[in-house]
């Protein structure tokens, strides 16, 4: 593949300028240019909303907000599914100069509290509840260990002592308030933090990786280009909105080329998607390999009509080649593509192109998006040669401003020449194309979440009959990857599988709860006493193939 002379390096090329706006801006343009078009579809909430009663919505919330006592750089979390007022929420809090802090809905108190706290919250929207789980419950815990949150705000017609309702946020707009919208508008600069997402570190606390305007806006514009969309598109959006392939190339790409926004429902749901599609008549997809293999499999697949589908984005996982093929000629999305990045480059680095053959969309993760620097370099971070492995660094507007309050971690993650170290080992080939081969750092990808195992063997160390503990990922063919857990217990100690994962429920994020337990006498070590993952890794998969 390799002539040993050319590097691994590439700059992004196209003829695709850096658009130097903010966020907010990009929802006045689309009000301005499309009014009347249809902006959003919560098909579960009955809701449709135009560009421009979108705009009116949003401003009407920042100037509700504002009218709080919250003021602009204000950090704001946002604890909810994929609901009409997650949109909203997204661009109001642009409008008020705010910072959103999107945070999982499947959160428990212990993650929630450290989120709020890590970036100290004064505001906080949620949702009452989803499932198992009582979000306003977990705040009424917390809210005396979190003085720095001053105004909670709920979503729904209930009342709650010591918090404000959403649509009474909303109404709280008055001709005063929505004039200094417009001021804090007028002196916002693109690369001001728009954005923070949680991204698990090894040390097992998670990070908050702060994204500017700068960085999301132009990452959505840049894929909206690759895949062709138009005013003439609807996307649907089953992905979560609290995750940059929901918030960033979903609604953010949709509004920079007016296209519609279709959300399926809360969470998802195969069927939901499918009907979707057919009542919306959808044009593009995005999805987790996960997703596809769920809609796929629906026994009522062929009753829904989704001949409407060309294209969309499928990433957070390897895509194995039958659901390749599956997806385009069964879901008819022909130019259906495939992105690789991570949070922290908001989120793009690679995209494929909708004309690439199926091997370059199942074989790699594309070419380096344009503006985006790539190179691929060896432990001693020199450039290797095309077709040779090295660790991934990117490089250019994509980059996120840092972790929010941990200088560290920022200078461990971004060095002084502005390259982002992604930890992930990859080829590129004589055509620029990236092939992902391994991670260097010690994170697992189960269905489109990064999970690192540190954060999950800190919190079973936790459990009296552990002596040591080792997680790790193992293949599995719907998720790509599944949890297992590797225990040693302490002397004189039995233990059961599910007792190990009962310990969890509750308290871990159900992500996050392995699903496989394993009780070893020993563990492979090197010389120096380090535990060999790799060798676990093998024993595993051989056991699980046997099995």
């Amino acid at each position: 593949m390799s002539t040993g002379l050319r590097k691994s390096y590439v700059h992004g090329g196209g003829h695709t300028p850096l658009k130097g706006t903010t966020v907010d801006r990009v929802l006045d343009r689309a009000a301005e240019k499309w009014p009347d078009k249809e902006a959003l579809v919560v098909v579960d909430q009955g809701v449709r909303l135009t560009y421009r009663q979108l705009r009116d919505k949003a401003r009407r919330l920042a100037a509700g907000l504002l009218s709080l006592g919250l003021e602009p750089g204000d950090r704001i979390g946002m604890l909810a599914t994929n609901r009409a007022e997650w949109l909203i929420t997204q661009f109001g809090t642009a409008y008020g100069g705010f910072i959103l802090v999107n945070i999982n809905p499947a959160y428990r108190a212990p993650e929630l509290e450290y989120a709020l706290h890590k970036v100290s919250c004064r505001g906080l929207i949620t949702e009452a509840q989803f499932k198992s789980s009582d979000y306003i419950a977990m705040v009424q815990e917390l809210r005396p260990r979190l003085p720095e949150l001053s105004v909670v705000v709920r979503l729904g017609d209930e009342i709650t002592d010591g918090t404000v309702n959403f649509d009474a946020v909303v109404g709280r707009a008055d001709k005063q308030s929505l004039a200094r919208v417009d001021a804090i508008t007028a002196s916002l600069d693109f690369d001001d933090p728009i954005n923070i997402q949680f991204t698990s570190g090894t040390t097992g606390a998670p990070k908050a990786a702060t994204l500017t305007h700068h960085n999301i806006v132009n990452n959505a514009s840049m894929s909206a280009s690759i895949l062709r969309f138009t005013e003439q598109d609807k996307l649907c959006i089953p992905v979560p909105m609290y995750h940059c392939f929901g918030m960033v190339l979903g609604t953010l790409l949709c509004s920079t080329s007016g296209a519609t926004m279709v959300f399926p429902s809360a969470g998802f749901e195969a069927k939901a998607v499918l009907a979707a599609i057919e009542s919306e008549g959808c044009t593009a997809l995005h999805g987790v390999p996960t997703m596809f293999f769920a809609m796929l499999d629906d026994p009522e697949f062929g009753r829904y009509e989704v001949s409407t589908l060309r294209t969309g984005i499928m990433a957070g996982a390897p895509c194995p080649v039958a659901l390749m093929k599956e997806v385009m000629n069964d879901l008819h999305m022909p130019e259906i593509t495939i992105g690789y990045g991570m949070t922290e480059t908001g989120p793009l680095a690679t995209q494929t192109l909708p004309d690439d053959p199926i091997e370059l969309r199942v074989g790699t993760v594309g070419k380096a998006l344009p503006n985006t620097e790539i190179k691929i370099v060896d432990e001693d971070g020199h450039i290797v040669s095309r077709g040779e492995p090295g660790e991934l660094y990117t490089r250019g507007y994509c980059v996120m401003r840092g972790y929010w309050g941990d200088p560290e971690n920022t200078a461990e993650s971004i060095d002084t020449g502005g390259w982002m170290h992604t930890g992930d080992v990859a080829t590129m080939d004589d055509d620029g194309y990236v092939r992902i081969v391994g991670r260097s750092k010690d994170m697992l990808i189960r269905g489109g979440e990064n999970i690192f195992p540190r954060e999950i063997e800190e919190f079973l160390y936790h459990h009296p009959k552990i002596d040591q503990v080792e997680v790790i990922g193992v293949p599995d063919e719907k998720f790509g990857e599944e949890i297992a857990a590797c225990i040693l217990l302490a002397e004189g100690e039995t233990a059961t599988a599910d007792e190990i994962r009962d310990f969890c429920r509750g308290k871990l994020a159900h992500f996050k709860i392995p699903r496989y337990v394993k009780f070893v006498d020993e563990f492979p070590m090197t010389v120096t006493g380090k535990v060999q993952k790799f060798i676990l890794r093998e024993q595993f998969a051989r056991e699980l193939e046997a099995a």
